[in-house]
């Protein structure tokens, strides 16, 4: 609710938005500040780099590039009258030059720049901008907008407990920011251990996988030209191809999928993969390359690296894709499959090629893994979902 101003003052705005403490009054930004334009300067003499050119050119949208002479020295509030973002509040110290589409906000008697500039931040002066074409500020419209003035004692404490607030704030992003890396390589980290058994313990009562893969392949012979660090007691080395099969996606024409629903979803590129969710914006009745619930999606070219395990359903997959299947799900699990993929998709990224990178079907097929017992993927897996729990819990407190 606005309440009257008490001051019996002429210059002072007839309504105000909320009462002040003692020692405050209500004023205008033409009253208390001296709100100037600055001058033109031709575009040929504003430059981008600053090694022969020392000042600041300040316009309408902030910093334009820099300039051989200055028409402004000290500290003061900037605001820009002209474009998109007219309104916008800049602050500029030592000598700099003003166009005259920057309003140089001259203050007096003591007053702290820097209070004034978050109080000009807080303004939200673009609200007063013509709608026009090429948005702009009228100097005598904003000379007439309202502000509140603590004396000038306030002014410096409420500067100093902003800066010093801004401060938290920006150790608090950083800090965030760091601890988001440490959780991402703390995952990266865990997916290592996991395929080099050092996650859970083994246990030789296990029947060995050695037994899985004949099973899966009675012909299976194990090859002494691979090598794999630290294989554990149990466990087998193999290429990627003795364990899954690889389909590569085709894409379709626009006449072949549809906006409707109809048909399975089609998956066109890496950007239907976003933080583990997968986003369907095209169907089709006609699909030539179905991945199955359970493969393991990779993006293999252009964005490279985005793994995902299926959980639609039947799916046909752009060239953008491949889908890994396990040759045998209940001998190698979906879920151990895609831990591999990821646990190794650095690797695979290295190996991109082309001007649109892209990995072949040959470094995926070709390389060696080691597969643990059947037992012993479970307990891998169960022990991934609750690490990955924890630190999803970390991740969800760092955003909030």
């Amino acid at each position: 609710m606005k309440c009257k101003v008490t001051v019996d003052t002429s210059h002072y705005p007839k309504e105000v938005p909320f009462e002040v403490p003692g020692g405050w009054v209500w004023s205008t930004l033409g009253e208390y500040f001296n709100l100037q334009a600055g001058k033109f300067i031709s575009a040929d003499d504003i430059h981008e780099e600053s090694s022969h050119y020392p000042y600041r050119c300040f316009g309408g949208n902030g910093i334009r590039g820099y300039v051989a002479t200055f028409n402004r020295t000290g500290d003061y509030p900037i605001i820009g009258r002209q474009g998109a973002l007219c309104g916008n509040i800049n602050y500029a110290s030592g000598e700099f030059y003003a166009t005259e589409h920057a309003v140089v906000v001259e203050s007096f008697g003591g007053t702290n720049t820097l209070w004034a500039r978050y109080l000009l931040e807080q303004l939200n002066l673009n609200q007063y901008a013509t709608a026009t074409a090429q948005p702009g500020l009228s100097v005598k419209t904003i000379n007439e907008v309202a502000i509140p003035i603590p004396p000038i004692g306030e002014q410096q404490r409420i500067a100093e407990a902003i800066n010093r607030c801004f401060d938290i704030i920006n150790y608090i992003r950083l800090s965030s920011e760091e601890l988001q890396a440490k959780v991402h390589q703390a995952k990266s980290h865990i997916l290592n251990l996991a395929i080099h058994g050092k996650l859970v313990s083994q246990d030789p009562s296990e029947e060995p996988a050695i037994e899985l893969l004949k099973r899966i392949n009675p012909a299976f012979q194990p090859s002494h030209n691979l090598h794999y660090e630290d294989c554990p007691i149990g466990w087998q080395v193999v290429t990627l191809k003795e364990i899954v099969s690889l389909y590569s996606g085709r894409d379709l024409e626009a006449a072949r999928c549809n906006a409707e629903h109809r048909g399975i979803p089609y998956l066109v590129g890496a950007s239907c993969i976003d933080n583990q969710n997968i986003s369907v914006y095209r169907w089709t009745e006609n699909p030539e390359v179905v991945a199955k619930i359970n493969d393991t999606l990779l993006s293999c070219k252009g964005t490279v690296g985005e793994v995902i395990l299926n959980q639609l359903g039947d799916v046909h997959i752009a060239r953008q894709f491949m889908s890994i299947r396990s040759k045998s799900p209940q001998l190698i699990l979906p879920k151990y499959i895609e831990l591999i993929i990821k646990a190794s998709i650095e690797k695979l990224r290295s190996t991109a090629r082309g001007i649109i990178p892209g990995i072949s079907r040959e470094d995926i097929l070709e390389m060696t893994v080691a597969i643990p017992p059947l037992a012993e993927q479970k307990r891998i897996l169960t022990r991934i979902s609750e690490l990955e729990s924890s630190l999803s819990f970390i991740s969800l407190s760092i955003r909030n």
